[in-house]
């Protein structure tokens, strides 16, 4: 595919952390209005690069520290709602036109904002960013309870208050290492108790025992990543492939795999594109969706991580149709929405870069 092929199409984002894909230059601007100081610099290209450098640690814990910076300068409703607004902006210029995008409400508390009031300035400023659009992209937010701290239900019963107000579900993220998903059990009955969707980080820095826990004990509807479900497939001389039980439930269930390739890398989940495990899990049949993660913290974007994966494996649009499909199939909307989703959206769209 050409470059522009790449970036008219139509594209489904299920991760895409909102912290992590800030404009440099918004949180220079930002950082200066709120008096935050300790940027590594306030050029906005070298901060860029700050970024990405600092993220390429090859550990999960390093990768994390990045945030800090991001989280620093989103505490009032003004910066929240520009940030979400720029996000949708940023998404749709890159050809994205359903996102679920996630972040942490507790994490935004620290200048007296509420939950709601968190909640409540991101899901506004994510509306006047479809608006800005033309309503080239749909954007739903998804709200993150955090591994390390004791708050998942508190934050999955704000999920639940905020269901019919822009929020599509919950997720836990974080350091795997010393925090299992089943420390927060509770909060996953919660929202089971209330019909409402969910998705888990695991399988990212800690083994198939964590994506074990996330599926079996706590229920999860999508992993986030997963990449380690290979820790549960033998591929043999020959090439072929023995599934263990976990991999088979997971495969067979259609549970889909939030795959985020670039973040891999530099997390250590993955040592570079061409032996990245996305390629044996979609030919084995696993419900892949290609992901972001961190546009800002991995230097990406949906259209890159297309580069990369064509580049890597020689896929085409017929494959990019398959993640984008795959993503459309595992959203949490409501079925006639997912429908019209695949049906006037993606497949026309694909059709027209393929004719």
């Amino acid at each position: 595919m050409h470059l522009s092929d790449i970036l008219r199409a139509p594209k489904v984002v299920l991760h895409d952390h909102l912290d992590g894909g800030l404009r440099p230059a918004t949180i220079i601007e930002l950082a200066r209005a709120c008096g935050y100081r300790a940027l590594p610099t306030q050029d906005p290209e070298a901060l860029a690069v700050w970024f990405r450098d600092a993220a390429d640690s090859g550990s999960l814990e390093r990768y994390l520290e990045t945030f800090a910076h991001t989280c620093a300068v989103m505490q009032t409703r003004e910066a929240l709602e520009r940030i979400a607004a720029e996000c949708a902006e940023d998404l749709a210029a890159d050809g994205v036109v359903y996102a679920e995008v996630r972040y942490a409400p507790e994490q935004h508390q620290e200048a007296g904002l509420t939950l709601d009031e968190v909640v409540d300035a991101v899901n506004r400023g994510l509306r006047e960013g479809e608006r800005r659009t033309g309503g080239r992209i749909t954007v739903r937010a998804l709200l993150t309870g955090m591994r390390h701290t004791d708050r998942s239900l508190e934050i999955a019963e704000l999920t639940v208050a905020h269901r019919e107000r822009g929020v599509a579900g919950f997720d836990i993220a974080g350091g795997e290492i010393g925090n299992p998903p089943a420390r927060h059990l509770p909060a996953f009955q919660h929202l089971k108790h209330h019909n409402c969707h969910f998705t888990i980080h695991a399988g990212e820095a800690v083994g198939a025992e964590s994506i074990h826990e996330a599926v079996q004990v706590c229920g999860a509807e999508r992993i986030g990543h997963g990449v380690r479900i290979t820790d549960d497939i033998t591929v043999h001389d020959d090439g072929t492939a023995t599934l263990g039980h976990l991999a088979s439930y997971v495969r067979d269930n259609r549970i889909a795999l939030e795959v985020c390739p670039t973040s891999n890398l530099q997390t250590g989940a993955a040592k570079s594109y061409d032996t990245h495990p996305i390629d044996l899990l979609r030919r084995l049949g696993f419900r892949v969706t290609l992901n972001t993660d961190n546009r800002l913290v991995s230097g990406t974007d949906m259209s890159l991580e297309f580069v990369h994966m064509a580049e890597a494996f020689g896929y085409g649009p017929e494959v990019f149709e398959e993640f984008t499909i795959a993503a459309a199939e595992s959203a949490f909307l409501p079925l006639p929405e997912r429908r019209r989703l695949i049906d006037e959206v993606i497949r026309p769209g694909y059709a027209a870069l393929n004719a």
